[in-house]
């Protein structure tokens, strides 16, 4: 496939309904809180039970996709560490810099993105990355967001018992486990096939609406640095981390690097806001809302590029 039928077909639908909700917001006010609402209590959990019940993603394959995660997530966080300190960030700009750089969009950029370009099983992987990731980043993401605070990041970790999305992963693998999964033609898969499928644009919309609230005036230096490791060092470090687990199956690498690959996700400026201080020159908050415009704007290019190399097989 041409770079433009790529982008055509995977690329434009993201942008273009995402342009929707930019539009929305800048110009009608629209509030994200309702739709994130929903989609995070209804609409998401929904994908994920549908889509992992009916995957044929087997027990070892998903195995691999966790550890690939979290062995991605460790390396990026060694990496992006190193580099803040040696540029002379202290805390807590260190910390927003650590943040922007490890923790991809995976939820309302990847699932519609995997989806297009990778089809059910993009989908199927990308709702079970999007949960991995939910977890990290209401624990490890909480502590190092709060870094320099002065407060007990410790004590706000527990909100990951309140993330739905965890529990539907749970209530899905067990249901498979046990051999109980309903059958497709019955009300209630049909009925969370509907919701499921219902998330995917919504959740578009709101990284849509997002965005349009975003400044993005303070693109200096450290926001350089942390979009080229967010979009050029990581999808190296997810292809290295894949090739190191040894999927059986490439296509389901394929979507883990392509997601692992995704611009800063919007949840990091939630978490900078919430635990941060913006004590510095260059507030925390400033510059990741920075970081968050120009990874999602960059990425139209980096990710078409990267779902040619994919598809064509030219990356594993």
């Amino acid at each position: 496939m041409s770079l433009l039928s790529i982008f055509a077909s995977a690329i434009l639908p993201v942008v273009g309904v995402a342009a929707v909700g930019f539009f929305l917001g800048r110009y009608e006010g629209v509030d994200p809180d309702a739709l994130n609402t929903v989609t995070v209590y209804v609409l998401a959990p929904a994908l994920v039970v549908h889509s992992l019940t009916t995957s044929a993603l087997g027990g070892g394959t998903i195995v691999q996709v966790v550890l690939t995660v979290f062995a991605f997530t460790a390396a990026m966080l060694v990496v992006a560490e190193l580099i803040g300190r040696l540029s002379g960030y202290s805390e807590p700009l260190l910390g927003a810099f650590v943040l922007v750089s490890i923790f991809p969009n995976t939820g309302n950029y990847g699932i519609p993105l995997a989806d297009f370009a990778f089809g059910p099983t993009g989908r199927s992987v990308a709702v079970l990355v999007t949960a991995l990731q939910g977890v990290m980043l209401y624990t490890l993401g909480i502590y190092v967001a709060a870094r320099g605070s002065g407060d007990d990041p410790l004590a706000d970790m527990r909100q990951v018992f309140g993330v739905p999305l965890v529990y539907a992963v749970v209530v899905a693998l067990a249901v498979r486990w046990l051999g109980v999964v309903p059958a497709e033609s019955s009300t209630l898969m049909q009925t969370l096939e509907l919701l499921g499928n219902a998330s995917i644009p919504v959740m578009l919309l709101i990284l849509g609406i997002q965005l349009s609230s975003v400044d993005g005036t303070d693109a200096v230096r450290p926001v350089g640095t942390a979009s080229g490791l967010r979009l050029l060092l990581a999808p190296v470090v997810a292809t290295g981390t894949a090739l190191l687990v040894g999927f059986s199956n490439p296509t389901v690498a394929r979507v883990v690097v392509l997601l692992l690959a995704t611009p800063t996700g919007v949840t990091t400026l939630i978490l900078v806001g919430a635990f941060s201080d913006d004590t510095e020159q260059l507030a925390p908050s400033e510059f990741v809302s920075a970081t968050v415009l120009l990874t999602t704007l960059a990425s139209v290019l980096t990710v078409t590029l990267l779902v040619a190399a994919l598809q064509s097989g030219a990356v594993l």
